[in-house]
């Protein structure tokens, strides 16, 4: 990496936790990665109303046995993992939740919707009750898609700017841009940054309707990064954001927009072929998944990095998708500390409704 480039002061992440069909945790998913475990099983009676018999889910979650009774009692299923992952990030160390909440902790949190299922539960009551308005007003707040991210700010104390950014597979990388931005602007001290998507009847038909694809099983679950401004001393530095970029496919040409987006972001980051040691793509299918994968072939040529393909894995886990990538590259740098050490992972993404992007990590 150039002079220039490593002079420049970036924002780094410090900590990084997840709930996952691996398990609840950092140790989980790590585990999960480095053993390629396939997280496929067949689905419980309870969801037998479904398009296919088996998913990708987080093995016996369930809101309250996670978080307990107290003010879960309205709480959907997107909205429990994610506070989930939240609180397994900061009770990790202290120093995750003096930095992670207060006054100069930000949220930002990538999804598609929020909850498909709440959204069509709710209006279902309200179509099928004796009146309209006869609905529980206590659901409601789990038809919005920032419902997760405002309850994540309840329970843990984040006071500063709270922001949901609804970008579908690639929802992890808009928010990780944000999250430079609101450092870069001064607005925040710190930045949970995160992904979530849940598993449930109404998402797997929704999919099943419009993914022609449907190669993949469905997963779920959600990630969490801290994010904070590049500081001296003993911040303890996972990875440095080189550079996120993103862009729009114009007509049919997903293989052009994404090689664009992994130009800009080489040459923003100073950064070669060579000097990358992973890469995490996203789990499109079909047409798209062939054209991100020659988009990368595109610009870096024959590459020697490890495809780390987390969906194989954990299925689709659709706006949770670039979360996951992320959190698999920062695993691999900590269980291959000697091939990782020093060296760039890339993240690539692609989604259905025409949003790309890719994101360079500068692994620790």
């Amino acid at each position: 990496m150039s002079a220039t480039a490593t002079a420049v002061r970036r924002p780094v992440i410090t900590a990084w936790s997840a709930v996952s069909p691996f398990g609840v945790g950092r140790a989980a998913f790590t585990e999960g990665v480095r053993q390629r475990r396939d997280t496929r099983a067949a689905l419980a009676p309870s969801y037998e109303k479904t398009p296919e018999p088996t998913a990708c889910l987080v093995p016996g979650f369930d809101v309250r046995s996670a978080l307990g009774r107290k003010g879960t009692r309205s709480m959907d299923r997107v909205t429990g993992l994610t506070v989930t992952a939240v609180g397994a990030l900061l009770d990790e160390s202290e120093r995750n939740r003096r930095v992670g909440t207060g006054e100069g902790a930000a949220f930002a949190l990538g999804t598609t919707t929020g909850s498909a299922q709440s959204m069509m539960d709710f209006t279902r009551d309200s179509l099928t009750g004796e009146q309209p308005f006869f609905v529980d007003p206590a659901q409601f707040p789990n038809t919005v898609m920032n419902c997760a991210s405002g309850q994540s700010a309840i329970w843990y104390q984040l006071k500063g700017p709270n922001t949901t950014i609804a970008g579908g597979r690639a929802a992890g990388l808009h928010a990780l841009n944000y999250a430079r931005r609101l450092l870069a602007s001064g607005h925040a001290e710190s930045v949970l940054c995160g992904t979530a998507e849940e598993f449930s009847p109404a998402r797997a038909w929704l999919e099943h309707h419009t993914d022609a694809s449907g190669s993949l099983p469905l997963g779920e679950g959600s990630s969490m990064l801290l994010v904070e401004p590049a500081a001296a001393g003993d911040q303890p530095v996972l990875a440095e954001i080189l550079a996120v970029e993103l862009g729009v496919v114009l007509g049919e040409d997903v293989r052009a927009a994404l090689a664009s987006c992994l130009r800009r972001a080489l040459a923003q980051a100073a950064v070669t072929s060579e000097q990358i040691v992973g890469i995490a793509r996203s789990c499109s299918t079909g047409r798209a998944g062939a054209d991100e994968v020659l988009a990368v072939a595109d610009v870096l040529g024959e590459t020697a990095a490890v495809d780390l393909a987390p969906h194989e894995l954990i299925g689709d886990t659709g706006a949770a998708a670039a979360g996951f990538q992320t959190a698999s590259l920062l695993a691999y740098a900590e269980t291959h500390p000697s091939e990782a050490s020093g060296r760039v992972g890339l993240i690539t993404s692609v989604d259905r409704t025409g949003s790309v992007g890719c994101a360079l990590l500068l692994l620790h």
